[in-house]
C-alpha cells in the first residue's frame, strides 16, 4: 500500500467516524448540520494540505531530476567536444 493510499484511507476513516459521531449526538438538527459542515471543511483543509505536500515533493524531485539530466547532457557534450578537439586536423 502506498503512503498516499494510506493517508487517504485514514482521512476517509476519520471523516466517516466524525460524521457518525455528529449524527448520533443529541443536538438540534441545525447544530448538527453546522458540525457536519465544520468537519467537512476540516477534512478538506487536511486533504488540501496533503495534496500541497505531494505537489511540493514531486516538484522538488522533478527539479532534481531535471538538473541531473542537464548536468549529464552538459558532460556528454563537453566530452564530445574534447574528443573532437583531440582529432588531428585535416588541414
Amino acid at each position: 500500500m502506498t503512503t498516499g493510499k494510506a493517508v487517504a484511507g485514514i482521512l476517509a476513516g476519520l471523516a466517516a467516524g466524525a460524521l457518525l459521531g455528529v449524527l448520533f449526538a443529541p443536538d438540534k438538527g441545525s447544530e448538527t448540520r453546522k458540525k457536519i459542515a465544520r468537519k467537512r471543511d476540516d477534512a478538506m483543509d487536511g486533504m488540501k494540505d496533503k495534496f500541497d505536500e505531494l505537489v511540493n515533493g514531486l516538484t522538488t524531485k522533478f527539479q532534481a531530476a531535471k538538473e541531473e539530466v542537464s548536468n549529464m547532457l552538459y558532460q556528454k557534450g563537453k566530452n564530445h567536444v574534447d574528443q573532437v578537439s583531440k582529432l588531428p586536423s585535416k588541414a
